[in-house]
Order: C-alpha cells, then sequence, then structure tokens
C-alpha cells in the first residue's frame, strides 16, 4: 500500500500542479505560483512555509513507509482504513480538479497584489468559496489513511493549518480589498471550506 500511495501522491502532483501550471502558462504567460508572501516570521510568511513544509512532509510519509523507516500506526492499517484512503483520495483529487477548472485564468497558487484576477462564484465556489483547498484536505487524509504514520499524520497538520491561515489571513484580506463589496457580499453567503461554515460579516 504504501508503494501505491507514493504514486498516487505523485499523480495528484503531477494533475493539480504540474498539469495546471503548463495549463496556465499557455493560457495567460504565467505560471500562476506567486510564491511565499509577506516577511519572515509573519503569519502570511508562516502560511506559505507550512505549505511548502506540508508538501515535503507529503512525499516524505510514504517514501519512508516504503522503505520502513517509520512503521505505521497499527490501529489504522487495516485493509478497511485503506479502502476508504483510496475513497478519499479519489474524490479530493478529482474535487480539486474539476476546482481548477471552473477556476479558469483566475487560478493562483499565493496572492499578487497588483494583479486583480475575475472572481468566480459559480459551479463548486458557490458552494463554497474555497473548493480547490476543501477538496486538497480530503485527499490529503486519504493518503494519510493509506499510509497512517505519525509523520503522515503531521504533514496533514501541517497542511491544514496553512490552508486556514492562507484563506484567513492573505487571500480574504485580498480579496475584499480587490473585488470590496461583491466579495463582501459573496463571503456573507457562502461557507468557507464547508457549506454554510465560516460565512463572514457582509460589512
Amino acid at each position: 500500500m504504501a508503494a501505491f500511495a507514493l504514486g498516487a501522491y505523485a499523480l495528484y502532483m503531477a494533475l493539480a500542479f504540474g498539469l495546471r501550471t503548463v495549463i496556465q502558462l499557455r493560457r495567460t504567460g504565467s505560471s500562476g505560483f506567486e510564491g511565499v508572501s509577506g516577511r519572515p516570521g509573519s503569519a502570511e510568511w508562516a502560511a506559505g512555509v507550512l505549505f511548502v513544509v506540508a508538501v515535503a512532509v507529503g512525499l516524505a510519509a510514504p517514501l519512508l513507509a516504503v522503505t520502513s523507516v517509520v512503521e505505521p500506526i497499527d490501529a489504522l492499517d487495516t485493509a478497511t482504513v485503506h479502502v476508504v484512503g483510496i475513497v478519499l483520495f479519489v474524490a479530493g483529487l478529482a474535487g480539486t480538479l474539476a476546482a481548477q477548472v471552473e477556476m479558469g485564468e483566475s487560478w493562483r497558487i499565493g496572492v499578487d497584489e497588483h494583479v486583480t484576477t475575475e472572481m468566480v462564484t459559480d459551479g463548486a465556489f458557490a458552494i463554497v468559496r474555497n473548493p480547490i483547498f476543501a477538496a486538497m484536505l480530503p485527499a490529503s487524509a486519504g493518503l494519510v489513511l493509506m499510509v497512517p504514520s505519525v509523520v503522515a499524520l503531521a504533514g496533514l497538520v501541517a497542511l491544514f493549518v496553512a490552508l486556514e491561515l492562507q484563506v484567513r489571513v492573505v487571500e480574504e484580506p485580498y480579496l475584499r480589498r480587490a473585488h470590496g463589496a461583491a466579495y463582501a457580499a459573496y463571503a456573507a453567503r457562502v461557507g468557507r471550506f464547508l457549506p454554510g461554515v465560516g460565512r463572514l460579516s457582509a460589512r
């Protein structure tokens, strides 16, 4: 299962980041990667660094499992848990790719204060404001259940904290500045990661 999880991780990175970057470059001339923002030590900076750490640990977990460097958590290392992990991963990958398609040329990793992209509110974005991030979490949880180790769990926690910081501290303030009342009204009716949960005040 560890080798399968490693392949699944590689597939996710190839499709959700590699392929998406190629498409973005062809459409806009930009990769969509804005890098880590904020001064070192700030919440903005911490969000970017934690995301990089989560990606690295996400790769390390199945690698360490394949090489038997890290042992799995026995209570979670069962066939049933592995199947649940595969289902979560497939659903998360499909959700990520579908939301990226719906986002179109507005897709970015990070924020560029000098660029204002179109605000997408249709499709999955009418259900939650951050469907790509919302889909990344079950995909990552699925990988954890395929190789349930302390390292894998640490990577999932790092990803969750990174996404929370990125959305709350970086993206939401930027979108309020960029789109004003339109974003405020959208955020007041649509949840952050779950339907109806995390809506913002319209003021």
